[in-house]
């Protein structure tokens, strides 16, 4: 009886599972390689385009007068931010009163300064001593120069976006938590400031660093009022040596350099808040 020879098969053994093949994402890649070919150019055009003078950027970009400007706008956005703040928490609770009359006031404020124009604001700030030439026996001009101008209307313009800002944050804590609340016998104020406030930082904070960063932006407009902040004080410097361009981006630099440390401490701070919940990492 003779046996039968088979040829080994070279096929792989069947495992029972369909084999599984990555796929292609040739058009993906040209893309993002198109993209950062494109970015690198433009980078490199930038740095070795002399027009941009780079050297007289690197002198002034620490310059006394730079730095003096920067320190006026830093200080005026962190007292805007508070004091828009302060008075914003103080309309978002007006708008979730009770009363009619608070509701009314508080639903008045922020219809009247989201509808207003904040160069328009400042405008008719600064000129504020044409309808009252004095305040309190003090002459209007004496007691309100620029600087003061400028912080009166950033923070009246900045507390009507702050009071939609908290109240979207109170309103987002859940109702059963406030009735816990009430039932342990607590008052209104010690609610607001010990369960409702704490929660709704997780739904404050985003806008919230979003309204700091545009609002150290935003800062530069008071340069209209002779202001002297960081685009005032660039501005007065190539008014006297006509290099506008790098001096402009001696500000640019600057503006892109807080704003970036800003957005920093901002996702460390929603980090922090948002401890115990499903996003936070």
């Amino acid at each position: 009886m003779s046996a039968t020879l088979t040829k080994p098969s070279s096929a792989p053994p069947a495992t029972g599972r369909p084999r599984v093949v990555p796929a292609r994402r040739t058009g993906q890649w040209a893309a993002a390689a198109a993209v950062l070919v494109l970015l690198a150019l433009g980078l490199v055009s930038v740095v070795r385009n002399k027009a941009f003078q780079w050297g007289v950027v690197g002198d002034y970009f620490t310059s006394t007068a730079v730095l003096r400007g920067l320190g006026l706008t830093l200080w005026l956005t962190a007292l805007v931010i508070v004091l828009g703040f302060a008075l914003g928490t103080l309309l978002a609770v007006f708008r979730l009163s009770a009363n009619p009359v608070l509701r009314a006031v508080g639903w008045g404020y922020v219809w009247f300064f989201r509808s207003t124009p904040i160069l328009v604001q400042l405008l008719f700030w600064f000129n504020i001593g044409a309808l009252y030439p004095q305040i309190l026996g003090v002459r209007t001009v004496d007691l309100l120069g620029p600087v003061a101008v400028a912080l009166i209307g950033l923070t009246l313009h900045e507390a009507a976006y702050a009071a939609e800002v908290v109240r979207g944050g109170i309103l987002s804590v859940d109702r059963g938590q406030i009735e816990a609340a009430q039932s342990l016998g607590l008052g209104r104020w010690r609610r607001l400031t010990r369960i409702v406030l704490p929660q709704a930082m997780r739904s404050i904070i985003p806008p919230a660093g979003n309204m700091l960063i545009g609002t150290l932006k935003g800062t530069s407009i008071v340069s209209v009022i002779a202001v002297q902040d960081l685009l005032y004080s660039v501005q007065l410097v190539y008014h006297r040596t006509y290099q506008v361009v790098p001096l402009l981006l001696v500000a640019t630099l600057w503006y892109v350099a807080v704003t970036s440390i800003l957005s920093v401490g901002q996702h460390y701070v929603e980090r922090h808040y948002a401890r115990g919940t499903a996003g936070a990492r």
